[in-house]
């Protein structure tokens, strides 16, 4: 049975803690750190007291320990030491800057008035003043830096009471409102004042005068609320829920709502991953409230992330080198073919897709974001788009890099209901109140948003995604609410064709049902055909049969790293900051006009824009981060030009022989099938139709077909057609 702690001592402890406790500073001077806060908060220069577990662990382990496990009973403590202590360290008036300031000093002496009038007379203790009602200070503590945390699914009755650390990604935000800490009333019959300390979200106002001389007199005075007199503090409801590498497989991620109180509201927005220190005690008097928290609340918490990017920051470092060993690293480091290897450690069970699976590698570790002079943003989150046939792996590429991200969201098109993939503003059901609610991509901050059905996703959500995907940014104007909400997401979109089955006759946009404006902000456009091939099917089905008979991945050539291991790496890759070269700068500019030219001269050649080179860029920063190098160099380019150009061959389709098919459209076949007849026949310059009919009719095509073939190369002037339309002449 654990020690019951003394109260006694550890108050003791604590003054002596107050005034005595100090650091030295650079220039080795001592700094009573409280004390001098203290001091502050006196002169009201300052309103949060912030207690550090560290500061009273060096000064006393035994009583860091007993604040930690009964946290509410020792901020009691603490603030009633306060009140003891700030009259000794006002060293000079302090200007009355609010009404609750005169009010309180207008009683005062009001009272030193009555006292000399009738210095017998005793005050009624109705009228006794609540130190909550003179206290113009907030206590809150601060975790130890060395604390893990709980899980929020972990948050049970046993952390009841206790300070406790809970990370998350926070989906709700309220509105910050003033809740009432002290009421005072005053009588009708007798006019004096009543207070009435409240400690939950709702009360019930008194009614009738408690005072001596009602009660003498049986007036029965009502009580009226003096809201001028009475004390506020801001409060702000926000819900936060636990990140997805937390989540079991198959489990709803948890949720939990948290009260901020005071100077700790408007530190947090939807889509900030924050890390909140507070006390987990019952709900006070909550009614409706307290059913939707589940009956349970945070009191007093303290926000640890005073900005967005710096918890982000703060939490990725902390997962970087949380188990990653020197060791392991350099074995990861040193391995000669490691690229290769981490491109087959990705979903391993599923056959083939070797450079798909390497781009999914570059987009799962990004480049880095650029804020030029002049607040211009140039965002390093990759983009991937994978189209193709249905049953070739496309949603189970998205499920393997949901898994691997350490921050991810899975969602489909049209799946998302509600809040949809971007932002809601919806109403709260007890308060009345508009809240803003994020989305998907919201959620997904610093983090990989995959979206199957892309092609089928809301339109409103589709005016909005174009925004995210090229500012970062999510803008809200719904409701008077008008912000902008962060949404630094790297997106791994699949589509499917609208007609079943991609049509090469087609353009990109009829296929995917998408307009050229969206499809141009993706870095990388991948389409992924089931094409019948022997060999290569019989390879497939081999692995098939090979996964559902021992529930693994065939032996590869490399070794998979297991997913632990291969997060730590791309996480510790991400942290790397490398640069552009001075002498890459031509090489690069070199290669997208090269790009540039060929989009201009092939017409089904996907568009080229500026935001290629930019692609580029990115890519071979990625690749440069895998190598867990300082600077990009050339092979990083040379590679990142190579998938960008697999990517547009898979576009415009491979002939058998390997090369690139610009056109393969039935009436191409048939020209070329014409042009080997006459090659054939090199001294003869006239053909029969029938000939070239027989000819191309045994390869499948049809009487129509052939027709039109001839009609639109004579219109080219490839050919010259007689009258009779029953002899072709060649020109060339």
């Amino acid at each position: 049975m654990a020690k019951r702690p003394d109260l006694e001592a550890d108050t003791t402890a604590l003054r002596s803690f107050l005034g005595e406790f100090y650091k030295y500073t650079p220039e080795g001077d001592k700094s009573f750190k409280y004390r001098d806060s203290l001091t502050k908060i006196a002169h009201r220069e300052q309103i949060q007291l912030e207690i550090e577990l560290d500061d009273i662990s060096e000064y006393d382990e035994n009583l860091a320990k007993n604040i930690q496990n009964n946290t509410h009973r020792y901020q009691t403590i603490i603030e009633d030491l306060a009140d003891e202590i700030l009259p000794q360290l006002r060293e000079k008036d302090v200007a009355y800057r609010d009404n609750l300031d005169v009010y309180i000093r207008s009683r005062i002496l009001l009272r030193q008035q009555r006292e000399e009038q009738n210095p017998a007379e005793v005050r009624d203790p109705s009228n006794m003043y609540p130190k909550t009602l003179l206290r113009r200070f907030e206590v809150s503590f601060k975790h130890k830096s060395d604390e893990k945390g709980v899980e929020i699914r972990k948050v049970n009755a046993s952390t009841i009471g206790k300070l406790i650390s809970v990370k998350g990604i926070v989906t709700k935000s309220s509105s910050v409102k003033p809740l009432m800490q002290v009421a005072t009333y005053v009588c009708t019959m007798c006019s004096s004042e009543t207070y009435q300390p409240i400690n939950g979200l709702t009360f019930t106002p008194l009614e009738f005068c408690q005072s001596k001389e009602c009660k003498t007199n049986k007036t029965g005075g009502r009580l009226n609320l003096q809201n001028r007199a009475s004390k506020y503090t801001k409060f702000q409801e926000i819900k936060i829920q636990e990140h997805t590498d937390e989540v079991p497989v198959g489990h709803i991620p948890r949720s939990l709502s948290i009260l901020a109180m005071g100077e700790t509201t408007r530190q947090a927005q939807p889509g900030d991953h924050i890390q909140v220190t507070g006390i987990y005690l019952p709900m006070q008097g909550g009614g409706g409230f307290a059913q939707m928290n589940s009956g349970l609340k945070f009191n007093n918490t303290y926000l640890e992330a005073h900005r967005v990017v710096q918890m982000n920051k703060n939490q990725e470092s902390e997962i970087d080198s949380s188990d990653l060993t020197q060791d392991e690293l350099d074995q990861l480091g040193d391995d000669a073919h490691l690229y290769d290897r981490l491109a087959t450690s990705i979903a391993p069970e599923i056959y083939g897709h070797e450079d798909i699976k390497k781009a999914l590698l570059i987009l799962l570790v990004g480049g880095n974001d650029q804020v030029a002079e002049g607040s211009l943003k140039i965002r390093g989150c990759t983009h991937m788009l994978l189209m193709g046939d249905p049953g070739v792996a496309k949603s189970q590429l998205l499920s393997f890099v949901d898994r691997l991200a350490p921050r991810s969201q899975y969602t489909t098109g049209r799946g998302s209901s509600g809040v949809g993939l971007t932002a809601a503003v919806s109403k709260d059901p007890v308060t009345g109140e508009y809240i803003l609610e994020g989305g998907a991509l919201v959620l997904a901050d610093r983090g990989i948003c995959c979206i199957d059905e892309f092609d089928k996703m809301h339109e409103g959500d589709r005016t909005s995604i174009h925004e995210v995907m090229e500012q970062q940014t999510i803008s809200i104007a719904k409701a008077g609410i008008m912000t902008s909400l962060n949404a630094r997401v790297s997106i791994l979109a699949a589509a499917n064709p609208a007609f079943g089955r991609y049509n090469p006759k087609k353009t990109i946009e009829q296929n995917v049902n998408l307009p050229a404006a969206l499809l141009s902000r993706f870095d990388l456009l991948w389409l992924i055909q089931d094409k019948a091939d022997r060999e290569n099917d019989l390879k497939l089905a081999n692995h098939i049969a090979y996964v559902h008979q021992y529930n693994k991945n065939p032996p590869l050539q490399f070794d998979p790293i297991p997913v632990k291991l291969m997060r730590k790496y791309l996480n510790a890759a991400r942290s790397m900051q490398p640069r552009l070269p001075t002498e890459l700068t031509e090489h690069l500019t070199n290669a997208y006009v090269t790009i540039r030219e060929d989009s201009r001269n092939n017409r089904n050649a996907t568009f080229t824009s500026p935001r290629t080179l930019l692609s580029i860029i990115r890519m071979a920063c990625a690749l440069a981060k895998l190598r867990l190098g300082d600077q990009i160099e050339r092979m990083d380019v040379d590679e990142a030009l190579r998938l960008m150009e697999m990517s547009k061959n898979a576009l415009a389709g491979d002939d058998s022989d390997g090369t690139r098919r610009v056109r393969n459209r039935p009436l191409d076949q048939i020209y070329r099938i014409i042009v080997e007849m006459m090659n054939n026949s090199p001294n003869e310059t006239s053909y029969k139709i029938d000939d070239i009919t027989n000819s191309c009719g045994k390869q499948g095509f049809t009487q129509e077909q052939i027709m039109e073939a001839i009609e639109e190369y004579e219109n080219l002037n490839v050919w010259i057609v007689n009258s009779s339309r029953t002899k072709l002449t060649r020109v060339f």
